[in-house]
């Protein structure tokens, strides 16, 4: 199964800009507002009440004031959730973003979930090897898929490894953004949902790639939904479709990623699912991620 009603999210308690992941994230912008965590939590919480008026299965758990973590309200980077009750923990590229594996979250994860095991990369970080979980990749779970674009902060090396040990075919690629600058993780690119994916085709330059990454698409028989590279900077590829307790497919994503769609491609998905959408701007801008990044999708 692709999707599902229950997800985990982190309510930040220091959220502000991490220049250590900044070197590599060109969606950070920098800025000077010192309420930045206050906004941010306003945003968190009225996300997640969108979320569990539409019954989608929400569980949050409090970060912890230390170690801080800037971070944490980006789960997914270094978890994920598999059917069978086994969780995944991944290398991370920044220093403090290694602290957000903290035991009281994933005392608090166990107590909440069944888990049966731990595959466990994080031993790569000792290496300079890093793939941040279902930000470096986008999981076709239904078919078996890893799309992964390269960077700084996915190697091939952890990549094939996560994909020889879960049994997922990778299908590996560079993207760049407008200015040449490699995408620093895969799911500001696209998003993968049961019957469509959505991907910004323009960023992947080397044709024979391109050329990859369409051909696992057709066989897995999905639509294919484009983006610009315009609405990539706006998260139009950081969205992420989920069912909720009746079984309906809902589409989530930003309000800023909603206005950036056009009416064409907002009736086309509506076609599949209905689409929630929140306001995020002090979390995009400060922390370079969107709607999709704060979500950790739970199979048990």
């Amino acid at each position: 199964m692709q999707t599902t009603s229950h997800l985990l999210m982190i309510r930040p308690v220091n959220f502000g800009f991490n220049p250590e992941t900044a070197v590599n994230n060109s969606f950070q912008v920098e800025g000077t507002d010192k309420r930045v965590q206050e906004k941010a939590l306003l945003e968190f919480d009225q996300f997640v009440s969108l979320l569990t008026q539409y019954n989608i299965d929400v569980t949050v758990i409090q970060d912890t004031l230390e170690p801080n973590t800037p971070d944490s309200i980006f789960p997914n980077n270094w978890i994920s959730f598999h059917k069978g009750g086994v969780i995944c923990l991944y290398p991370m590229f920044a220093l403090n973003r290694r602290k957000e594996r903290k035991t009281p979250l994933i005392a608090a994860i166990r107590k909440k979930f069944r888990i049966t095991s731990t595959v466990d990369f994080t031993q790569y970080e000792d290496h300079d090897r890093f793939l941040e979980g279902t930000g470096s990749m986008v999981l076709d779970r239904r078919f078996k898929i890893a799309y992964a674009c390269l960077s700084p902060r996915t190697s091939i090396e952890v990549l094939d490894k996560f994909c020889d040990t879960m049994k997922f075919l990778p299908v590996a690629f560079h993207a760049f953004d407008e200015k040449g600058n490699p995408i620093y993780h895969t799911n500001v690119m696209m998003s993968v949902a049961e019957q469509y994916v959505i991907i910004c085709l323009s960023s992947i330059t080397d044709a024979k790639q391109k050329q990859q990454v369409k051909s696992a698409i057709k066989m897995t028989g999905k639509k294919t939904i484009a983006i610009t590279m315009e609405q990539m900077k706006h998260f139009a590829g950081n969205m992420l479709q989920v069912t909720n307790k009746n079984g309906e497919y809902i589409l989530i994503m930003s309000s800023q990623a909603f206005r950036s769609l056009t009416p064409s491609q907002i009736k086309t998905l509506e076609k599949y699912n209905a689409i929630l959408h929140s306001p995020l701007d002090s979390i995009e801008t400060s922390g370079g991620g969107s709607a999709r990044c704060m979500i950790a999708e739970v199979f048990t």
